[in-house]
């Protein structure tokens, strides 16, 4: 296979909000930057989110305030999200949104020109703005339009193996290309990291095959990096069973928002168990939690969900206010939600931790290398409130691209290392060469049906320990792998890189999991039902066995003294 080298002031991997935003505010400032995807820019996982954007504009409710959005969202993360990341993203969310404006993005607004702005989940006013269910589509044809604009180049089938560093110094990246097995060498001042986080690990995600298999841990561990709260994994309530293809695929929260029932085998409406106030408006860890609860006592459907009903309400609202969950039925099980209820399950949704970042700069602890989006972490905690995600992205995407074109200005010199550039040449080479008697789709088959045994929505110490022993066994499977790229390209091996990405990823999760004795927010322990003070920490995780305690800094008074339990009737909780 041929090898081409490429220069470049900064690269960016990952195509999706976080990636291009950075990108457009280099190129806005007139430096060199190249971004590279392993997936279609116009469909990164981006596209997916269906909801809204998060940010105090009070152009609904005037007593709404930066304070305010920074109060709920730490409430939320059950005191995990760092007070000074929370601080960035919600006095810039406003920005943020100003900056898609000045791009064409097309908001819903009110009657005045106002953009619209509705509740979602425990935000204690109105500040979701949105474009109708396809707010995060909408954000990524914006961001592509701008990037076309800016003449940035993407190369959107290039798969990053590993980030080139030399004395703790990041100094490029090596890859190849998914299409003709084209080799490349980017030579980059600096790295920014924005591929996504690691929920395609278990058995049924949200995530699309082949996206979020943990490509950012494994590129930020071996470059140096860390892993803060790998552990920390948001389960959403409802995604379907079937098909196996389509395991995971979101029913939208929204469907309980308009007044969707939910249901057991037994035909009890088993909300009033686990929360009698707010029954299905509930927040996503307990709704999450009570449904595995039902499912795991035997009082499951047969394919083992729960029924999710939507058949009381007028045909009509179902419609127009669910067109989208009411089409995805009909498309993926010829199922008419108008007349019958859905079998859902909890589904792997979004990583709140991350790679270990500055809340400042996202700086990684390796000079020149940058990690953003999903594949960041600090704003979350041990619970993520539904539209911040995206706002995240828009804020970091251009302080970190700010940050980075002064780096490269600054940088004096550039120094190589062809000891690490051999290694991630013979790393891939050995993989090319591979053909041992071990199939990598059935591996990565293992590697997530562990994952759901032993660290899904409830987890325990045994559990846990036996999902470690298993992984053992998987990756010394992995080292006998074969691999077999063909006339259609090069994306077995790709999925060799995946299968490495999500041992890596869930060895630190399952590490994690093990060390947080607690259950708080989104990680349930059954052995440790409570929460521990002492466990009001970030877990950093730089390697097997390697998990530290790491203090988070207190919350400002004027912020705490806003927080405070809030409702959700009435909201939607998406």
């Amino acid at each position: 296979m041929t090898e081409h080298q490429i220069a470049t002031s900064v690269l960016v991997i990952g195509s999706g909000g976080a990636g291009l935003r950075a990108a457009i505010e280099l190129a806005e400032r007139g430096v060199d930057v190249r971004v590279v995807g392993k997936r279609p820019k116009a469909d990164a996982h981006t596209t997916l989110a269906a909801g809204g954007i998060n940010a105090a504009l009070a152009t609904m409710d005037s007593a709404d305030t930066w304070q305010q959005h920074a109060a709920d969202t730490i409430k939320e993360s059950y005191l995990l999200a760092n007070p000074d990341t929370v601080r960035i993203v919600a006095e810039n969310g406003p920005r943020g949104i100003a900056d898609l404006e000045r791009w064409g993005m097309p908001f819903a607004r009110e009657a005045d020109g106002r953009i619209s702005q509705r509740f979602f989940g425990a935000h204690t006013y109105r500040r979701t703005s949105f474009a109708g269910d396809y707010t995060g589509l909408e954000i990524q044809r914006t961001l592509v339009n701008r990037v076309g604009q800016l003449g940035i180049p993407v190369h959107d089938t290039c798969y990053i193996t590993r980030i080139l560093v030399r004395d703790n110094v990041v100094f490029g990246a090596y890859g190849f290309d998914l299409e003709n097995g084209t080799r490349y060498v980017f030579h980059a001042d600096v790295v920014i990291l924005a591929a996504g986080g690691h929920t395609r690990i278990w058995r049924r995600t949200s995530s699309r095959r082949d996206e979020n298999t943990g490509d950012s841990f494994r590129l930020a561990v071996l470059a140096g990096g860390r892993i803060r709260d790998p552990e920390l994994v948001q389960f959403h309530p409802s995604g379907l069973i079937a098909p196996e293809n389509a395991a995971g695929t979101l029913v939208s929260e929204a469907a309980r928002g308009e007044g969707g029932i939910l249901r057991n085998a037994l035909g009890e409406r088993f909300m009033a168990h686990y929360d009698p106030a707010r029954m299905e408006l509930s927040t996503r860890d307990r709704v999450a939690l009570a449904a595995y609860t039902e499912i795991k006592e035997g009082r499951g459907t047969p394919d083992g969900g729960v029924w999710l009903d939507v058949s009381h309400l007028p045909p009509e609202t179902i419609m127009q206010r669910l067109p989208r969950v009411y089409q995805t039925l009909l498309e993926l099980q010829m199922r008419d939600i108008t007349r019958e209820p859905m079998e859902v399950a909890p589904t792997a949704h979004y990583s709140m931790g991350g790679v270990w970042v500055r809340p400042e700069d996202h700086s990684t602890g390796v000079d020149g290398l940058y990690a953003i989006g999903e594949a960041s972490s600090g704003l979350h905690g041990a619970n993520r409130l539904g539209g911040n995600s995206l706002i995240e992205l828009l804020v970091y995407g251009r302080i970190v691209g700010e940050t980075a074109a002064q780096y490269s200005a600054e940088l004096t010199a550039q120094r190589r290392s062809r000891t690490a550039l051999a290694e991630a040449r013979a790393e891939v080479d050995e993989l090319v060469a591979a053909d041992g008697p071990e199939n990598v789709r059935a591996l990565q088959r293992a590697l997530r049906n562990t994952m759901t045994a032993h660290a899904g929505v409830v987890r325990d110490e045994t559990g846990l320990r036996e999902g470690l022993a298993e992984l053992d066994a998987i990756e010394e499977r992995i080292t006998n792998v074969g691999v077999h790229p063909d006339l259609a390209g090069f994306q077995d091996l790709a999925h060799a890189f995946d299968l490495k990405a999500s041992a890596l990823a869930a060895r630190a999760t399952l590490e994690a999991a093990l060390e947080r004795r607690e259950t708080r927010g989104c990680h349930n322990r059954s052995d440790y039902p409570d929460v521990d003070p002492e466990l009001q920490v970030n877990l950093v995780w730089s390697g097997p066995g390697r998990v530290e305690r790491e203090k988070i800094p207190p919350v400002p008074a004027e912020i705490a003294a806003l927080m405070k339990e809030v409702s959700t009737v009435g909201k939607l909780v998406e």
